[in-house]
């Protein structure tokens, strides 16, 4: 494929504030990393500086191949037990607002790591208790056990992407399937409906605007609650090439049709990536236990007034949430 020019709208100066240099400081010391780093993410700076960091788990080598992603491909390193203490440690020493948590895939553990997710919210509910916790994580190979030990530890947003339409799931993400993961979404309401959930798309590999509007359209089925579309870009050599350059316009056109559908978030545009900004949900509907009202029984925050996370509607996708 030849190469596109990048657009001006996708130009910009990445701004180095003394934040960056803190935080950079504190995750190599507590020899952490985030996937801020790892994915080569345009918004690391902005997110950064308000207080928000997106630590990656499980160490920086991922057990699949996705043709889009920067992280490096192989077998992982055993599980460190001491990295839930340090997350918890550097965010309380950074004073997070919110943190994410996510992590490569580690298909080769029997539970895909969901205990370590587990572990690294508990400590983060005991070091810093105000801070509100959302988790990325991988599908686990559709292990229903998996999401129920995450779900037992109660993240305030449990995250889990589709990232691309079904039609380029073979091509983008090979070792994954669609109905799989909108199962996993569905799922996560069954086992815990107080939490919320949230799942991304990238555009600009080939979809069709009609795939667009069916994948909202899935989400909305499966009860989720907030929703991220953002462009791909290319990370390098040897990746998926860029098919369309999407306008700003496009997004808000997107956006606009997200929001008609009622998700009580939308967050589309060029830049915006899962993670991008996850705060601003966190501030919108979620507030602090400690501010007036009753802290949760498990010690997280609790929704900001009367907005509740959303139920999965009727139709079930026909996989069932099993090992595929």
């Amino acid at each position: 494929m030849p190469h596109r020019r990048i657009p001006e709208w996708l130009t910009i100066k990445v701004p180095r504030s003394r934040d960056i240099g803190r935080v950079e400081g504190l995750m190599r010391g507590e020899r952490l990393v985030t996937v801020c780093e790892e994915a080569r993410c345009p918004n690391l700076g902005e997110c950064w500086s308000k207080g928000t960091a997106t630590f990656m788990v499980m160490g920086d080598t991922c057990t699949r191949s996705c043709r889009f992603c920067a992280v490096k491909t192989g077998r992982g390193l055993p599980l460190d037990p001491d990295e839930p203490r340090r997350v918890a440690l550097a965010a309380k020493e950074l004073e997070l607002k919110h943190v994410v948590v996510t992590s490569v895939n580690r298909d080769e553990l029997p539970d895909g790591g969901a205990s370590h997710f587990a572990r690294v919210i508990e400590a983060l509910r005991e070091a810093a208790p105000q801070t509100s916790v959302e988790v990325l994580t991988p599908d686990f190979r559709g292990r229903r056990f998996s999401i129920e030990i995450v779900c037992r530890a109660h993240p305030d947003v449990f995250n889990h992407n589709v990232e691309t339409v079904p039609r380029l799931y073979r091509t983008v993400r090979p070792q994954a399937k669609y109905p799989r993961s909108m199962d996993f979404l569905r799922a996560v309401k069954e086992i815990d409906a107080t939490i919320y959930t949230k799942s991304g798309i990238m555009l600009g590999l080939g979809e069709t605007e009609d795939e667009v509007v069916q994948v909202l359209s899935d989400w909305k089925d499966a009860g989720v609650d907030a929703v991220t579309l953002g462009q791909y870009l290319k990370p390098g050599k040897g990746y998926l090439d860029v098919v369309e350059y999407l306008h700003p316009t496009r997004f808000e056109y997107y956006k606009h049709i997200a929001e008609q559908m009622g998700f009580l978030y939308v967050a589309s545009g060029p830049f915006v990536r899962s993670s991008y900004n996850a705060i601003d949900f966190s501030e919108k509907f979620l507030r602090p236990a400690g501010d007036g009202t009753s802290q949760p029984p498990d010690g997280g925050v609790r929704p900001a007034g009367d907005v509740r996370p959303a139920i999965p509607g009727l139709r079930r996708l026909e996989l069932p949430l099993a090992v595929q």
